[in-house]
């Protein structure tokens, strides 16, 4: 059936109801349009690992010739030392050097080939933190023990957090950075 033509500018009889304002009482009005979900980053399972990366270190060992006296005249920064990384396990990682008379060997032991003749016996201590991460704890060592490049040794038996990327300095040229992951 054919429907007649509407005359130009008049006004069509088939319209539909102008829309109606939003009621307070409707709740869907009032939500938020939802949003896409982002994926949330994964998180972490357990404590994060961390890594002891040792060795000499041509900065540390400048810095502390020249606040050496006479005594250490005769030190030289070895040639050649192979470069050493530990996993940092349990709840302490000892640092320092062989006893050859008792044969007590602390984890990082600073004794062999080359060895660090500014290193006590029991220089410090890496702790485990509850969150997971480290302090470094010196332990009264005769020549100290200080945190990235730091002029003043550090004060024994109290811990000094750690950051990822830490250098912890002890002896003569020794450095040990902790890498978390």
């Amino acid at each position: 059936m054919n429907r007649p033509a509407e005359p130009l500018g008049a006004e069509p009889t088939h319209q539909q109801a102008p829309p109606q304002p939003p009621r307070a009482d409707d709740d869907w009005v009032l939500s938020p349009p939802a949003q896409p979900q982002q994926p949330r980053p994964p998180q972490p399972q357990g404590p994060q690992s961390w890594t002891a990366y040792i060795g000499p270190d041509r900065d540390y060992f400048m810095a502390m010739m020249r606040r050496s006296g006479p005594e250490a005249a005769g030190l030289n920064l070895p040639a050649y030392a192979p470069p050493k990384q530990l996993p940092l396990q349990g709840n302490q990682v000892s640092i320092g050097r062989r006893r050859h008379s008792t044969g007590e060997a602390p984890d990082i032991d600073l004794s062999v080939p080359p060895e660090d003749p500014g290193v006590s016996h029991q220089h410090a201590v890496l702790v485990q933190q509850p969150d997971g991460s480290w302090a470094v704890v010196d332990q009264n060592s005769t020549n100290g023990t200080t945190v990235n490049g730091g002029e003043e040794p550090v004060q024994p038996y109290v811990p000094i957090q750690l950051q990822d990327g830490d250098r912890v300095h002890v002896g003569a040229w020794t450095t040990i950075t902790v890498r978390r992951g």
